[in-house]
């Protein structure tokens, strides 16, 4: 049996952008729409969960609403040779009617939904960060 089409709407759609330096958490926004008259049960998993904080990582979006996830990555020693193959799974199921909480009802996958992000690494560019750095010497004074 296939799985049924993602219900939620995704903010990003394909890719998580995360635009350095990498020296400290960098966070990128995904925003999750629930267009239907159905409140929907979400998870957010990811392939590498040491590298990235995520908050929430789970809940109930009542129907017609949003949610806006934090992704959170961890600082680390960026090299522009390696390619991230880090990715993010975004799982929801229609909640029932009668949902009294979440945990209750996460068990049962024959209705489950899911969407795939890849995660892209970006570092500034130099002009980037000299008007950054001008921009903030001029604040100071």
């Amino acid at each position: 049996m296939a799985r049924p089409e993602q219900v939620l709407v995704l903010e990003p759609q394909e890719e998580l952008r995360f635009r350095g330096p990498f020296t400290d958490v960098v966070t990128a926004t995904l925003k999750l729409t629930n267009p239907s008259h159905r409140n929907v049960c979400f998870k957010v998993k990811t392939t590498a969960p040491r590298r990235y904080c995520v908050r929430p990582n789970s809940g109930v979006i009542d129907a017609g609403t949003s949610v806006n996830v934090s992704v959170m990555l961890q600082p680390f020693e960026y090299d522009p040779n390696d390619r991230s193959r880090h990715k993010f799974m975004v799982m929801s199921v229609l909640a029932p009617d009668n949902m009294m909480d979440m945990e209750t009802y996460t068990h049962i996958y024959t209705h489950l939904m899911d969407s795939r992000l890849k995660c892209t690494f970006e570092m500034p560019l130099e002009n980037d960060v000299s008007i950054c750095n001008d921009f903030c010497a001029f604040l100071l004074f």
